[in-house]
């Protein structure tokens, strides 16, 4: 991508309320064509309600949105020409085959019998669907019915799908299956909108992540960028005797003990983890002669980020 590619999505100052409610309270957004951005924030901080925006469900109270090029309040239905939305709650009709699921959407897409055919056809060797594509979907596992429902968002080859909870009650042999679907999609140049609870997935797979809370972005940047912001990174060296624990103290000038019996030699130093500060620790340590039995790097992960930035979920008052 050039610095001349349009983003997918440019979002200013938008704002929703419910009457007294402010739900979404002038928030920004680029989003890049071809990347996953991740939209992160506890239950109720605004998310699902900036997704319905975003993909025509519901009306902003303000704000300049434009979402696949297109001006969202002036050119709806060419914003919904252009995107997808696979829901937290599947699209699947149940009561219909796998194939007979995409041909439904083919048609609802407007394609001649042969071309739903042909994409549907491709759509189930895609998301390996072809053994199943004759069952009902009521037979299908909580992955392969996701599978599905995304297929299904596929048919009409949107350039920006928005992912809600994609993976709730998943495996995570299934989870990790859908977790390469959504690579190889922003690898084929598609964009990706995703909301998630689990971290984990956003950390997986964002090139980018924003936190809402009470409605406000209140950080954004890579996963790694925001792991930075958050203190608390250490490095771990366990000593096999009093002796050494002393030493390295000593010759470091700063660290921990923990002062339980599991951790009684184990001495933690701060540190952000990087290759430079960690050389330079283990040459402090070589100098005095002394040598870690066993060493461990921590640092804050999206867990860390999310639970320092908003907060205790239960304090915040509950918006859509």
């Amino acid at each position: 991508m050039t610095s001349a590619n349009p983003p997918a999505i440019a979002v200013t100052g938008l704002r929703k309320s419910y009457g007294d409610n402010v739900v979404l309270d002038g928030i920004d957004l680029r989003v890049a064509e071809g990347t996953i951005f991740s939209l992160l924030g506890p239950n109720g901080a605004g998310k699902t309600t900036a997704v319905q925006i975003l993909s025509t469900l519901i009306g902003a109270d303000a704000g300049d949105i434009r979402v696949a090029g297109h001006d969202l309040a002036a050119e709806p239905q060419a914003v919904r020409a252009s995107i997808g939305v696979t829901g937290q709650y599947s699209a699947v009709d149940k009561l219909l085959t796998g194939e007979e699921n995409l041909l439904l959407m083919a048609d609802l897409h407007h394609l001649s019998r042969k071309d739903g055919k042909r994409k549907a056809a491709e759509l189930l060797q895609r998301f390996d669907l072809v053994e199943a594509a004759k069952k009902p979907a009521s037979t299908y596992s909580g992955g392969m019915a996701r599978r599905l429902d995304l297929a299904m968002t596929l048919v009409g080859e949107p350039r920006l799908i928005f992912l809600d909870e994609p993976t709730t009650g998943l495996d995570p042999r299934s989870r990790r299956t859908m977790w390469q679907i959504v690579r190889d999609l922003a690898g084929g140049g598609v964009t990706i909108f995703l909301t998630t609870q689990y971290l984990e997935e956003a950390d997986q797979l964002a090139d980018r992540i924003a936190l809402l809370d009470h409605g406000t972005l209140i950080a954004e940047g890579t996963p790694e960028e925001l792991k930075r912001r958050i203190p608390g990174g250490h490095v771990s060296l366990r000593f096999t005797d009093d002796t050494a624990l002393d030493g390295a103290l000593g010759a470091l000038g700063a660290g921990f003990v923990d002062t339980s019996d599991d951790d009684r030699l184990t001495l933690q130093v701060p540190s952000d983890g990087g290759v430079a500060s960690l050389r330079d620790l283990l040459a402090r340590l070589d100098a005095a002669g002394i040598e870690p039995a066993d060493l461990s790097i921590h640092t804050p992960d999206l867990d860390d980020v999310f639970l320092t930035l908003t907060g205790d979920p239960k304090d915040k008052d509950a918006v859509r």
